[in-house]
């Protein structure tokens, strides 16, 4: 099935740590690629202009860049020439070593299942046309897609997706004997062809392929219509179509006098499907219930509101109050610019630099905790704590300006290190606006609390006059998470239980039933602040982190592609390494994908133990218990042992260290990454280094080699008996 895929070297990056609207895609990745020999040479294999050529420069730029930041779009531009060379198998190796990075990529999943399927590998086929049908429905269109053109393609890109599984189909139905599930098969691809023409109408392989069905099951009048439709245009498949028109008309002529050309004038080709016929994905225009409030939860559930009222997300906003401060505001309360931050390992350190200057004093004054800033004028100007933000690992702190809008100091206190620390120059990408705190003082979107935090702070945020996130006109309903922002809005179940009244409900209707709805439905709710990919857009009235009508209250947010982001988004392995992306790599594990684990699953938001179970674990004192829910046959000790190759209650035999090591960047520490069925992976290690691809085996086993530890999982483990997940084109 022809496809144009469309890519090119100048895609949008995107900070780790900041808002995504629908309108500001700013940066470039190649940009971010500081040696100008290499960007050069990937620049090269875009400019191209035959398919010979790029499979050439792809493989001078892997042995000269075999640690590169850009290996996945090395190797996906060498799949497609290699398709366009014919050389299929060649083109699944290179692909293959793209997905094994980023997996995520519908321009070249489908390509790639439409290799696969013609080489008669339809399981791979399949799962790479269902990956890539998902990844669509999830994904935005990339920046290198003209926005007026991105509907078109991606209609056409899962036309070919609904192709590749009705060609599947046919393959599997056609290796059956005659019979009833060899029939099932052949009608399941019809159905599928049928969706793809519904997309992509111009395209005869869609309706050779569904003649060809026709043909499997007998019905020879419908396989002439389709037949028809295909000798009509003008393709490749003209003759092949005529030729099985003369089949059939010599197979069914009841009337000796007819002509083959009286029969083709005859037949009447299908009717021109319409976007119409698609079932109807818009939301609905239901108006939902109205929101009332945590307190009002509280009149019942008290319990549950007490425990959920000392978690992080009750707490993530909160007005000034003396007792919520949990900076130092009087000993070790300035910070000076100049000084450095140096990530070394797990631990950072503090290093004062050589013309250090105070910029911040942190004070207090009768009872009152201030700042106190150095601005471009050279004097101190003085702001009051208005509001708290965080109380657990680190405190961030907002003022309110004399015109009504929030702003968040440039500087923030870390309490693991009890350090002040400008902490969005740690995480952020080198020269973004806000990591020179400096520049505070002006006053812009990029340190407006309402424009850029409160989305996920808060709850029901909305702009009062209607319109998007700006600097002014926004407010919210509750600072923190409360419990509309999880359960839905509860105006409807108060009035009920008011009056005695029992309702009769679905599980996803407000208040939300988390243990009855299913996993995508569980984890799209947290994903309202857990996923930093999700691209916002205000709602009719305003909304900005809700829904007032619709079939759900939580926005069904698309992402933005992933390759879109800074670089320090991932390592150079592919895995996510800032916790902001903390679903994202939830939604990569198998966990997830076909076991049907949530966030719920292992997290409690309003556990009865928040002072000193911080992240919320069902199984604090028993974290094994969370996998073992599942894996119930590693909760024996003589099995576990066998599994892990550990000693039983050693931190070696703990599912997590092995499986979600601490590799993904927290607040000035390292949480753990939930891909969940992550395993470490000596080769990728020994590709990109340790700082590239951290290995989990040598989080612990520090003194041990790469060789090493890629000897003791092939001995021990038999992990490299799988095939690699990258190749290299150098190598073939």
């Amino acid at each position: 099935m022809a496809l144009a895929c469309l890519f090119a070297a100048s895609a949008i990056a995107q900070n780790t740590d900041s808002l995504l609207l629908e309108t500001n895609r700013k940066f470039t990745v190649i940009d971010q690629i500081t040696d100008p020999a290499e960007r050069e040479a990937l620049l090269k294999i875009y400019r191209a202009r035959t398919p010979s050529a790029k499979v050439d420069l792809a493989e001078v730029f892997l042995k000269e860049y075999p640690q590169s930041w850009l290996l996945p779009e090395v190797y996906e531009v060498a799949a497609k020439a290699y398709i366009d060379l014919g050389e299929l198998e060649r083109a699944v190796r290179e692909g293959g070593a793209a997905l094994a990075i980023l997996p995520e990529s519908p321009l070249l999943l489908v390509p790639l299942a439409n290799a696969q399927v013609k080489l008669g590998r339809v399981a791979e086929a399949e799962q790479n046309a269902q990956a890539a049908l998902a990844h669509l429905e999830r994904f935005d269109g990339p920046s290198t897609v003209p926005e007026k053109q991105w509907p078109g393609v991606e209609r056409e890109l899962k036309a070919s997706c609904y192709f590749v599984l009705g060609r599947v189909r046919t393959l599997q139905g056609l290796d059956l004997p005659l019979g009833e599930e060899r029939t099932k098969k052949l009608q399941e691809s019809i159905t599928l062809l049928a969706r793809a023409r519904r997309l992509n109408p111009d395209d005869p392989e869609i309706e050779y392929l569904t003649g060809l069905d026709y043909i499997a099951l007998g019905s020879r009048s419908e396989a002439a219509t389709w037949m028809s439709a295909v000798y009509q245009r003008d393709s490749p498949l003209k003759e092949l179509a005529l030729a099985k028109l003369r089949t059939i008309f010599d197979q069914s002529r009841t009337n000796p006098n007819q002509s083959f050309d009286d029969y083709l004038r005859a037949l009447s080709p299908p009717g021109s499907p319409s976007f119409a016929d698609a079932p109807a994905s818009s939301p609905g225009k239901t108006q939902l219930a109205d929101y009332v409030g945590s307190q009002a939860c509280a009149m019942c559930h008290q319990d549950v509101y007490q425990n959920w009222s000392h978690t992080g997300m009750a707490r993530m906003l909160r007005p000034y109050a003396p007792q919520n401060i949990l900076g130092d505001f009087t000993r070790d309360n300035t910070f000076y610019l100049g000084d450095e931050v140096r990530e070394e390992g797990e631990k950072f350190e503090f290093v004062p630099g050589k013309d250090r200057e105070p910029f911040a004093h942190m004070v207090m004054d009768h009872g009152r905790h201030y700042f106190e800033i150095k601005q471009s004028d050279h004097t101190w100007h003085r702001y009051p704590v208005d509001y708290t933000i965080g109380s657990k690992w680190q405190q961030g702190y907002v003022t309110r300006l004399p015109n009504g809008q929030l702003q968040v100091f440039p500087i923030e206190y870390n309490l693991r290190y009890r350090k002040w620390v400008n902490f969005w120059k740690i995480i952020d990408a080198p020269g973004t606006e806000r990591d020179d705190p400096r520049t505070w003082e002006k006053f812009t979107p990029a340190t407006n609390y309402l424009m850029n935090c409160a989305v996920c702070h808060t709850s029901q945020l909305h702009n009062n006059r209607g319109g998007g996130f700006e600097p002014d006109n926004l407010e919210f309903r509750e600072p923190g998470i409360g419990c509309e922002m999880c359960h839905g809005p509860g105006g409807k179940h108060v009035a009920a239980r008011s009056q005695g009244k029992t309702e009769e409900k679905d599980p996803l209707e407000p208040p939300v039933d988390f243990a009855r709805i299913s996993s995508a439905a569980s984890v799209a709710i947290c994903s309202q602040c857990h996923m930093q990919s999700a691209i916002r857009a205000p709602g009719a009235g305003g909304e900005l982190n809700y829904s007032r009508e619709g079939d759900s209250f939580y926005k069904p947010y698309k992402s933005r592609p992933y390759a879109e982001f800074f670089l320090n988004a991932h390592y150079k392995d592919g895995r996510f390494r800032p916790t902001s992306f903390i679903v994202e790599s939830f939604l990569r594990s198998r966990c997830f994908r076909l076991g049907g684990a949530t966030c719920v699953s292992c997290h409690d938001p309003h556990h009865d133990d928040a002072a000193s179970n911080p992240t919320s674990l069902l199984f604090r004192d028993e974290p094994n218990r969370m996998c073992t829910q599942c894996h119930g046959e590693l909760k024996d000790p003589a099995s576990l042992q066998r599994h892990t190759r550990h000693p039983p209650m050693s931190e070696a035999s703990e599912c997590a260290s092995c499986h979600m090591p601490r590799i993904m960047s927290a607040l000035m520490s390292q949480a753990r990454t939930h891909h969940i069925d992550d395993i470490p992976n000596a080769r990728m290690t020994e590709q990109f280094g340790r700082e590239g691809s951290p290995n989990a085996c040598l989080l612990c086993h520090r003194d041990k080699s790469v060789a090493w530890i890629s000897q003791q999982l092939e001995k021990g483990w038999n992990i490299h008996s799988a095939p690699s997940r990258i190749s290299s084109l150098s190598s073939h």
